[in-house]
């Protein structure tokens, strides 16, 4: 069986954990490795919004898949698009790691003011801004291992927990930041497996290393991300919860959209049913669009510039 992936230290981490599942279930002896090199990739310089978003990251990984030069292809779910393409479908999402961000370099209480921090994320800098209007913002690109060197040319840079635990890294600083304080990217944390929906053999084999309460979760977060019409090009972002002491399996979703300048911040938590994420990640949307003001901050958002 063969993996599409990108060639970057995470990724190939993330792919190896999937064969390591696939073969602790029984599916596979070894998973063979497909690197794909992906227009994110090749561009490192260039923000991420300057190149259409999420697709990035995916789109040749997908292809591969498409074409049949692999059976599946392993992301970081936070880097797909809201719409998965014709031909393909998500069949696993596997136990899902640290959702946080962190800040690496110096912790919030000690940033001084006009601190210069790091990030290639508009989500990111908006809500940092909303917390610390006087910060300063500087474009990051890179794996995380080139992202960890530059961080001495600021006072921070932030990076995804999740990201730092699988490498193994050790950096001097690291605080991660609650929830509350910043909402993280859509399926931040969970690692997506793609195949062809038509590919039976290759779904059932997936099917067993689900993890179910990642599932639901992520398929919440997808939902309100697919609702606003948006990807990571967007300040938004999205954490839904499963509470598994309910008896009704609720899940509980926390979401935020901002202006680019985080001078305006919105926020809605809402509670659904586990057994249609989908609904609770549109009606999360829906709020913030039809009562909260999000239509008007979206027009701004998505209003070219003018000279």
């Amino acid at each position: 069986m063969w993996a599409a992936t990108r060639n970057s230290p995470l990724a190939l981490w993330q792919t190896r954990y999937v064969g390591s599942l696939l073969s602790a279930a029984g599916v596979v002896d070894r998973l063979h490795e497909l690197h794909v090199s992906t227009q994110g990739d090749q561009q490192q310089n260039a923000p991420i919004h300057t190149m259409g978003g999420k697709g990035v990251f995916a789109k040749e990984v997908q292809h591969a898949v498409l074409d049949g030069r692999a059976d599946l292809a392993v992301h970081s779910a936070k880097d797909l698009p809201s719409s998965t393409p014709e031909g393909l479908c998500i069949a696993a999402i596997t136990p899902r790691g640290d959702t946080r961000d962190a800040l690496v370099g110096t912790q919030l209480r000690d940033l001084p003011h006009q601190a210069r921090i790091a990030t290639g994320s508009a989500r990111r800098r908006a809500q940092l801004a909303w917390h610390r209007p006087d910060l300063e913002f500087f474009e990051l690109r890179g794996n995380i291992t080139t992202r960890l060197r530059k961080a001495e040319n600021y006072h921070a840079i932030v990076m995804a927990v999740a990201a730092i635990q699988r490498l193994e890294l050790k950096p001097e600083i690291v605080e991660p930041l609650d929830h509350q304080l910043m909402v993280p990217q859509v399926a931040q944390g969970a690692i997506a497996v793609e195949c062809r929906a038509e590919d039976s053999a290759t779904r059932t084999a997936l099917k067993t290393i689900e993890d179910p309460v990642a599932r639901v979760t992520v398929d919440a977060e997808r939902a309100f991300l697919a609702e606003l019409g948006g990807d990571c090009t967007l300040p938004a972002g999205a954490i839904a919860v499963f509470d598994d002491t309910n008896p009704g399996h609720e899940i509980e979703m926390l979401a935020t959209l901002a202006s680019l300048d985080g001078q305006t911040l919105l926020r809605h938590q809402s509670v659904g049913k586990a057994v249609d994420p989908a609904a609770l990640g549109r009606n999360v949307a829906r709020h913030l669009l039809d009562k909260a003001g999000g239509n008007a901050l979206l027009a701004n958002l998505r209003t070219p510039e003018t000279s």
